[in-house]
This record gives structure tokens, sequence and C-alpha cells, in this order.
């Protein structure tokens, strides 16, 4: 277990030196700067690998937990800085050696006992707690009936565990979780090896095959059952549900491996090496994309397949957007959003769900001036104000799927489609930002849609939509939670 190769003289000996000295009270905190959560991230180092243990003592107690990380230096560095909050933090390690460490607010900072050249890599060790209880606001540890999943989205992820909590920042994740005996532990990627039992519990490993951001990260607890099948060209799938439901929950699951081929029908092969639905009896208001394993309310999976289906596309098409090809910042959310919307959309046509194609999109078009107004344009959503969820609204959902509906209708579908297979293909397993988007449209397409595509993603006010002179504004907005 890796708690135990720290070192445990090293660790007594970091935190008698970081109870008494520390980065200086001046130093300043800054973050990556992104325009919608500017105090979050240091740009200072890139993280290359996670390797997180928790360990897990049942409802209603904090984790203990450590956290390494491996990085490189961008710039010659003398202090860093990490994300994280609400949890007791007991020693630093820089490459194996004490660092001090000072909290203040939500970021931790740690001076090395050495200066760090720019390109140099490092590894930071840090002992502490993970508290589900206590933390106000959204996002973090979620709280089930019989244990905990995670949802981090959009920069929760340091309520859980240290870390440059920024989509621009992915790096590799390793968990390894020590639970009660009987407790079954899922997190993303695929296990390394069995689980390792021992009277004082049992110990999960899971490693990620793709670099991941922090958003992302998933670690299912609790008495659950984990379904295994087989999908496209042998791609292991994996449910995790509470024994209760596998039977009620078997048709609706049946549906992935379908799902699947569909979405490759679209664009490409799947980009992870496994996937899966994570079922949680809890109300949470989201389903999420986590990377190989897609969280959703039990009451989402319960419902009719006319409703639960298209949203299990939404989520899988994540997989693509957002969780391969990832933002480059959060301004750039409707590329996830507006494309997870967009197949969403498809697959409820195709599949005779609902309305047709144009009709969801006619739909959004008439609200979508309201909307605009009242949460700024897809590419420049109005800043979070009630809650850091609060960037989760219409302009990026279906703001952003209209604006991939005028693109198919101004180039034709298959140069659309040419196009969006590019995008998952170019930028996989990196980021990517609204003006990579705009780029490779004009190439696909040979010619400048620049101006076209700034006006549906960054325009105060809708366009006409071509090939549909008709349309006109004026259904009040649908309002997101």
């Amino acid at each position: 277990m890796f708690a135990t190769t720290v070192g445990r003289t090293l660790v007594a000996a970091a935190t008698a030196l970081a109870l008494t000295g520390a980065q200086q009270p001046g130093t300043p905190v800054v973050g990556r700067g992104d325009r919608l959560y500017p105090a979050v991230g240091d740009p200072g180092y890139d993280a290359t690998a996670y390797d997180i243990w928790f360990g897990y003592r049942g409802p209603g107690r904090p984790l203990d937990a450590v956290t390494r990380i491996r990085a490189r230096a961008v710039t010659a560095l003398d202090g860093l800085q990490l994300d994280f909050t609400g949890a007791r933090v007991s020693s630093v390690l820089v490459d194996g050696r004490p660092a001090r460490f000072a909290r203040r607010g939500e970021r931790l900072l740690v001076t090395p006992w050495r200066h760090i050249r720019a390109r140099e890599p490092m590894s930071i060790t840090i002992t502490h707690t993970s508290d589900p209880h206590g933390l106000p606001g959204d996002g973090g540890w979620i709280r089930t009936p019989d244990g905990l999943a995670m949802g981090n989205q959009p920069e929760s992820a340091h309520r859980v565990f240290p870390c440059n909590d920024h989509p621009s920042d992915k790096a590799r994740f390793t968990f390894r979780i020590t639970a009660p005996n009987g407790v079954t532990v899922v997190a993303n990627g695929l296990p390394r090896g069995a689980p390792r039992v021992t009277p004082g519990g049992t110990t999960w490993t899971y490693r990620t095959a793709h670099p991941m951001a922090t958003e992302l990260a998933q670690v299912s607890i609790g008495r659950s059952a984990v379904l295994r099948h087989t999908g496209p060209e042998g791609l292991p799938l994996r449910d995790v549900v509470a024994v209760a439901d596998r039977d009620r929950l078997a048709a609706t699951l049946a549906l992935t491996a379908g799902q699947i081929s569909w979405m490759e029908a679209q664009v490409g092969r799947y980009p992870f090496e496994t996937y899966g639905i994570l079922d949680v009896d809890t109300t949470t208001g989201y389903e999420l994309e986590t990377q190989t394993l897609s969280l959703f309310e039990r009451r989402i999976l319960l419902a009719p397949e006319r409703l639960a289906a298209p949203l299990m596309v939404h989520e899988l098409s994540h997989q693509w957007f957002g969780d391969s090809v990832t933002p480059a910042t959060w301004s750039d959310l409707w590329l996830n959003e507006g494309h997870a919307t967009w197949y969403e959309w498809r697959y409820r046509a195709e599949k005779k769900y609902g309305p047709t194609l144009e009709q969801q999109a006619r739909s959004a078009y008439q609200r979508d001036a309201a909307i605009r107004r009242l949460a700024g344009p897809p590419a420049r959503p109005v800043p979070a104000t009630r809650g850091q969820l609060s960037i989760f609204r219409d302009n990026v959902y279906s703001g952003g799927a209209l604006a991939l509906y005028a693109l198919r209708q101004e180039i034709g579908d298959a140069a659309f489609r040419r196009l969006e297979r590019a995008w998952v293909t170019v930028h996989r397993d990196g980021n990517a930002s609204t003006a990579d988007f705009i780029a490779l449209a004009c190439r696909i397409a040979g010619r400048d849609l620049s101006g076209f595509l700034r006006a549906w993603l960054y325009g105060t006010t809708t366009p006409p939509m071509p090939g549909h002179p008709r349309w006109r504004q004026g259904v009040p907005p649908v309002k997101h939670a």
C-alpha cells in the first residue's frame, strides 16, 4: 500500500518542519488566469501523473489520503501552489524531502527545500485527509446511502485531493483505495491486478491509460455490483450498480454497446480503454461524464427509455468531446456541452424518441436571443454568480448545439462530418480552444468561416439560420439549474 511506502520517519519530520516555517505571508496567490475561474491552477508547473491513495473507514468519517504528484516545472520555481481545501494536511515532501507549506484560502502554498529549474521534473507528496462532510457549496465527494462517489465539475477536484485543478493540465491517474472488506471500489480506468485482501481491508488499484483532467476523476465506494459486458471490437464495459438494481436496470444498461457503435459511426473509434455507467442513489441535479465511468442518478436510469437513452448518449459523447478533447479554458465549455447536446438531438431524432432534428433546432433558435441576453453567447458565457455550477446554462448546451446546426447548414453534412472526425483525431488526449475549432472548420471547408462562426459563438444577437429564413425568435428561455 502506497501509504506505507512514503516513509513514516520523513512524515514526522516534515510535519514538525511545516509547523515552524512556510512561504512568506506576502507570497502572491496566483491562478492560471481562466476568465471564469481565475483563482484555480498554477501556471508554473504541469502535472504529468497523480498517484492517490484513499483509506475509507466508513460513512461519516474523513478519509486518510496520500496524493503524490509527478510534475515538470514550466518556469524556475522557489515555490508552487496547489488547489486544496477543506481538509487537514499533515506533511508535504518534494522529491522525498520535507517542504514547508501553508494554507491560504483554497490554496496549499509549498516551499521546496531546493530551487527547481525550468523544465526540471519533480515529485510532490502530500499526506492529508479528504473529508466528505462540512464543505458548503457545489462539488467534490457525493455521499450515497452506502458510500461515496465524486462530482468534481467544474473545479471541485481540489475539495477531494490536492491538484492543479484546471482542465488545461491533464495527467495520468492511479487510484489506490483501501476500504472495509465487502465494500466494492471502482475508479477511472482499468484495474491493476486483483484487489488485495487483508484482515484490515481490501485495497483496489485502478490506472488510466490516457491523460485526464482533474474534474473528470471518479471513485465509487459502496456495496455495489460490477456488471461486465463487451462492447464494439472487444471494448470492456463495466457498470457499477446497487445490488438491488441489477435486474431492473439491465435493459437500460444493455443500450450502451449499441450507443457506442452509433457514436463511432459519427466520429470514429471510442477513445478510451473502457466505458460504463455508475448508478448513484442520490439527487445531484446533474449527470456527469467522468472519464470512462459516467455518473447517473438512479432516477434517470429508471426513467422510460425514450427519456433515459438520449441522456446516456449525451454523457457518452462527452468521452470524445470534453474528456479526450478537453477545453483549453472554461469559456470553451460549449465545445463539450454543445457537441453532447448535438449528438443527443441527433440520437433522439434518429431513434424516434422525440422531435426531429429540425424541430429541436428550431425550438432552440426561438429561445436563443433571450438565452444570450441572460447567460451570454456560447463561447463567452457570463461568469458564475450563484455557485460554480451556474456556468452550465442553456447558452452552452442548446446554444452550442445550435451553432453546430448552423455550421452544418452552411457547409453541408459531408464536410461537417469530416470536421467532427478531424476534431477528435487531431486533438485526441489534448486540449483545444474555440479558436482551434474555427481554424479547423475553415481548413476542412476550404474557405474562411471565421466571421460566420464568430457571429454564432461570440455575438450578442442570434444570426439568421442558413436555409431557414422564416425562423424567428420569441419563446422565453428554459432556465437551467
